[in-house]
């Protein structure tokens, strides 16, 4: 049975799981005590013990304007090392696309996400992050079942599956 698993990865990671029929499996926020890095491994590995290989996965890309973005990235990169590790596919969905997809708006704010994800989909939870993790969770089962009821949700999908290239990729400035 194919999972939908959604990872919204910060040092209080959301996680989201769906079936085939996008009921919801598990909704979680995993944490952990201790010092870094000892912490930050414990919310990887616990993460990753919750993606089975043949998931269809996507994770939250990185928020470049975070106070926090050395540690937040090293949970990031930890999570995506170890499915990659274990050859377990995952697509990344940017902080404004999750947003864009749940509301029509890439610049939703938290509260308001909250209402819409309610609104669309009957989901509910006290963690920011798990409520993101939930989307992802949609974005992924969209990517390969095209459930989008929205416009606006068709431009993520497309967004996610043919990125835009890298501006001044491979040009090479010579004197």
């Amino acid at each position: 049975m194919t999972r939908y698993v959604g990872i919204d990865p910060s040092t209080k990671t959301g996680v989201c799981i769906l079936d085939a029929d996008g009921n919801v499996l598990d909704a979680l926020e995993i944490t952990a005590d201790g010092k870094d890095p000892e912490r930050m491994y414990d919310i990887i590995t616990d993460v990753c013990e919750n993606v089975d290989y043949g998931d269809v996965v996507v994770i939250e890309g990185f928020g470049f304007a975070s106070q926090s973005g050395f540690l937040l990235g090293g949970i990031g990169w930890g999570i995506r090392l170890n499915l990659y590790e274990r050859n377990i596919k995952y697509r990344e969905a940017a902080p404004s696309a999750l947003k864009k997809f749940a509301s029509g708006k890439g610049n939703t704010k938290k509260d308001e996400l909250a209402v819409e994800i309610f609104k669309r989909w009957g989901f509910q939870h006290g963690s920011d992050n798990v409520r993101d993790a939930f989307v992802l969770a949609k974005i992924a089962r969209s990517l390969q079942m095209n459930t989008n009821t929205a416009k606006f949700q068709d431009e993520v999908i497309q967004a996610i599956l043919n990125p835009a290239p890298k501006k001044g990729k491979g040009k090479v400035k010579t004197g």
